[in-house]
């Protein structure tokens, strides 16, 4: 331009070239606990901004979520996931994305045509968090098995019922069977 500017199209540049017909840049920040939330929930979403914006991409969205990495029903991760505007979902860490199966999570982005990027690829091993998702895991296991005996105990109870019903009406019909022969 006249006044000394120079404008490149994102296309120009191969960094900036959307990923298939995708245009969003989505910031994806996510800690284990409420009390998480205070002290690093916003600081890590900011780092990511940053982060973008030295990468030169333009962040359209920053999704914050309080939840355990092992949980597969995050609804604001599943609504990224579920976004086909997305072009490129940044984290820092793999483990804010999910703490198992990120590379399920990679080959998806990759048959469906958008990225994920991981600001820092260095393995974190905050010991809070992963005793968190430990609790949950235990927590998890005991709540199924509890549920899976008091399944039983139910599905049990409603045999005996019905073996008792069954046994019921075998000695009525023998009776009225007496009664008519």
């Amino acid at each position: 331009m006249d006044t000394g500017t120079i404008i490149v199209p994102d296309e120009a540049i191969p960094s900036m070239k959307p990923v298939s017909n995708r245009i969003k840049t989505v910031v994806y920040a996510r800690v284990s606990s409420n009390e998480q939330r205070r002290t690093n929930l916003e600081t890590q979403a900011e780092r990511m901004v940053h982060f973008c914006e030295a990468n030169g991409w333009v962040v359209d969205r920053i999704v914050k979520e309080v939840g355990s990495g092992l949980h597969d029903e995050r609804k604001k991760l599943m609504s990224v996931l579920n976004d086909k505007t997305v072009a490129r979902i940044v984290v820092e860490h793999r483990d804010r994305l999910t703490r198992f199966g990120f590379n399920y999570l990679q080959v998806m982005a990759n048959m469906l045509g958008f990225e994920i990027i991981v600001a820092n690829k260095s393995i974190d091993n905050d010991t809070k968090d992963l005793m968190a998702d430990f609790t949950a895991i235990i927590t998890s296991f005991c709540s199924r098995l509890y549920s899976q005996r008091r399944g039983k105990r139910k599905a049990d109870l409603v045999k005996a019922i019905l073996n008792d019903d069954n046994k019921e009406d075998s000695k009525d019909e023998k009776e009225s069977k007496a009664q008519s022969g």
